[in-house]
């Protein structure tokens, strides 16, 4: 434990005088343009925020396999995984339901988001993104609920408009496989435009088997057996525990997934833009691999544990206008409605029950975003949102051996959680060297609950309800004392309103407990403060240094509760003591995100980014314990050339270990996925990978696209991963541009 510490710290130490924080696909520059800061494209100089950026070349450079693994590639966003089909960013401490995704300008997050880790962004088509950017610490003022830990915002590719009379057509077509998974994936967008119309269609197509770990490594890795559901010729159920004779091999992981985007562009005149699209995602049923880990009286707990088909559709309007005098010099408006279809079915090992929940979420949303210069030194931002989800879900009980079905509680109530919003925000450009910006938030909440239809006997009024107000808002400044330097000072405050997760899905009898909802439920609030310096050294190096400290303040936790008044309450003919979610927590998360960038010759560039993070949570008993989504030291670092047509690289990705001591409490308990120390405690290991990547683009549009991952073939778990990372990896891609 101790020896990889110091190894990946003396390699750290080692690259430092001559790396650098990011090269062409993941660029940090003074210079610069954001647009996830304040939802307009803007000069990074006037952001006091951190804002990393992945551009459509980088991540078709990397070839990631999901969007989940492209957010990866920052070295400062953490991505947990449950299994292969997974993909749980944590940003800063904070993690799914307290951070936001916005896709082309539209909240991604639903009424649904829980606590637990997440695989949402999954279902974006890395193919398709043409630039991503993570904007860290909150930003509830231009993006409302859930911008906590920060926001991932991406922007899709769009139709290109011919520049003369005759119409311009361009595409692009993918192919690639993995080793470690087997995998084929295939890809194809191809656009046509025209002076005032464009179309753009996008379709990717992955088939992913069992995913392969690597070889030395801890062995509570290896999973040693394979459990075979099935029924016999007499008919009666038989779930075969059979031994697994690869232990690389971790099963049953394999999943397949389809994306499909269509866009179409229309531009009557040079000030109006017009721009419908439609987004589909489906993924096949996937195993959560943790959950076929756990054991009970020495056998696998589960014959079945998978997440049912993920699906994802969105029809998005948007409406641009530039010009629009006293009010407004760009107006923006987002029409959108999202459905999202997830579930989860598990059985117990020779048990005929199949248990399936089913959630169908439509989410209607509508933004307009004003842009207004109140003269040559002063920008005005404003506007407003509107946020209704309707959850419906459903719960069926399924006899294996007859296929009869019967109802079973669901896991949502029937419900509606709606949110609406005010903000402005104003940038103020000082003097040359100093700038400044600041903006306000007032949003409103509200959830009706229906659990009449959930199958749940509730003792209690069936119909819930719920509505608070939350106001934010962030101050901060740039000051750029000579030329090369940057010094930025920002504080903003987020929150995060209740949603159904934390008011519906609630009503199991555990450890005699019954948790009824609490219609005084009100919104988490994160106040954080950070400083950032960023230093240019010439056309050689850059760096950039961000201290952050972040409070969270109400956090729903559970805790003992009074119903009509008593402390207990009969629930499934036992008298239970009343428990509900609950304003009654804190947590405090601190750390350090460091970066460099060198290029040195002509050819050869370095590059390593590392964070460090601490954080302290509530729980629900009151005591303090590390904080569930704090990683370990984490990041990545690079060097290689590159010329015209040719990039060699070789780079790693590493994560100190999180001993025993500092595993938060909820993470402790999962013995069947974390390794083992000499007392057997659970502990997250520390790792160190050596990857090498090489591009080379022929003339005439192809290019191929190798990459040989963990060439030392290390069996390492990142921490809180219930499955391993692959092991010895090779990925090749060939690509085509019309």
């Amino acid at each position: 434990m101790d020896t990889m510490k110091n190894t990946i710290l003396s390699f750290l130490c080692a690259l430092l005088p001559f790396v650098g924080f990011a090269q062409d696909s993941l660029d940090y520059n003074l210079n610069d343009f954001v647009f996830s800061a304040s939802r307009w494209c803007r000069h990074s100089e006037s952001q006091p925020v951190k804002v990393t950026r992945i551009s459509f070349e980088g991540a078709n450079v990397f070839n990631p396999q999901t969007a989940a693994d492209m957010l990866g590639l920052t070295g400062e966003v953490f991505i947990q995984k449950s299994q292969y089909g997974g993909g749980s960013p944590m940003i800063r401490g904070f993690a799914t339901n307290r951070l936001l995704y916005s896709i082309d300008g539209v909240r991604m997050n639903s009424a649904i988001f829980r606590a637990g880790n997440i695989q949402n962004v999954i279902s974006l088509d890395p193919f398709a993104i043409e630039e991503t950017e993570v904007l860290f610490g909150p930003g509830a003022v231009s993006y409302g609920s859930d911008a906590i830990g920060g926001a991932m915002v991406f922007k899709t590719l769009q139709p290109c408009l011919a520049t003369g009379e005759r119409p311009v057509a361009y595409g692009s077509a993918t192919v690639r496989t993995a080793t470690a998974s087997n995998e084929l994936t295939a890809h194809v967008h191809a656009g046509v435009g025209w002076k005032r119309l464009a179309l753009l269609t996008s379709f990717t197509t992955s088939s992913f088997d069992d995913l392969e770990q690597g070889l030395h490594g801890p062995e509570e890795y290896i999973m040693p057996y394979i459990v075979v559901p099935g029924i016999n010729a007499d008919g009666e159920l038989e779930d075969r525990v059979v031994a697994n004779g690869d232990k690389r091999r971790q099963s049953p992981s394999g999943y397949k997934q389809h994306n499909f985007m269509q866009k179409v562009r229309y531009a009557p005149t040079a000030e109006w833009n017009l721009e419908y699209a439609f987004h589909f995602s489906e993924t096949s049923e996937y195993a959560r691999y943790d959950r076929h880990q756990r054991v009970r009286d020495g056998l696998p707990r589960y014959a079945e544990w998978s997440y049912g088909p993920q699906k994802w559709m969105m029809n998005h309007l948007r409406v641009e206008h530039v010009g629009g005098g006293a009010v407004y010099d760009s107006l923006r408006v987002n029409l959108a409605l999202q459905r999202f279809e997830e579930s989860r079915i598990s059985r117990d090992l020779n048990k005929p029950t199949r248990e399936t929940q089913s959630e169908k979420v439509d989410a209607w949303s509508a933004n307009v975003d004003f842009l207004k210069e109140l003269s040559d030194d002063i920008t005005l931002f404003y506007g407003a949102e509107y946020v209704q989800n309707n959850v419906r879900s459903k719960g069926v009980a399924t006899d294996v051996l007859t296929g009869a079905d019967e109802p079973m509680a669901a896991r949502y109530p029937k419900a509606r959680w709606y949110s609406a919003g005010v903000y402005a925000q104003a940038e103020w450009h000082i003097t040359n060297r100093l700038n400044a910006a600041a903006g306000v938030r007032y949003n409103h909440y509200g959830i009706d609950n229906d659990f009449s239809t959930a199958g749940y006997d509730v003792p209690f009024a069936p119909k819930q309800s719920a509505s608070a107000g939350s106001v934010s808002g962030n101050i901060g400044v740039n000051w750029r004392p000579v030329a090369g330097w940057l010094f930025r000072v920002n504080y903003a405050r987020g929150f995060r309103a209740p949603n159904v997760d934390d008011m519906g899905k609630l009503f199991d009898s555990v450890d005699g407990c019954v948790t009824v909802p609490n219609p005084s439920l009100k919104p988490e609030y994160a106040d954080n403060f950070e400083i950032g310096i960023a230093k240019r050294f010439g056309s050689f190096l850059t760096a950039d240094v961000t201290a952050y400290y972040t409070h969270l303040d109400n956090a729903i936790v559970r805790r003992d509760y009074t119903f009509d008044g008593s402390p207990t309450m009969e629930y499934g003919g036992e008298v239970c003591r009343v428990q509900a979610l609950q304003n009654a927590a804190v947590a405090n998360v601190w750390g350090v995100q460091a970066a460099v960038d060198a290029r040195f010759a002509k050819w050869f560039y370095a590059n390593a980014r590392v964070s460090w993070q601490r954080g302290r949570e509530e729980l629900d008993n009151g005591d303090e314990s590390p904080s569930r989504h704090v990683a370990p030291l984490f990041g990545r670092a690079a060097i290689g050339y590159k010329c015209d047509r040719l990039t060699v690289e070789a780079f790693t990705a590493f994560q100190a270990d999180c001993s025993a001591d500092d595993m938060p409490e909820e993470e402790k308990e999962k013995t069947e996925f974390y390794a083992l120390d000499k007392d057997g405690n659970a502990y997250s290991p520390a790792w160190l990978t050596l990857n090498v990547r090489a591009s080379y683009r022929f003339a005439g549009g192809l290019s191929l696209n190798a990459t040989f991952e963990n060439l030392t073939d290390r069996r390492y778990r990142p921490y809180s991963c219930g499955i391993s990372a692959p092991g010895r990896n090779m990925t090749v891609s060939v690509t085509y541009n019309l």
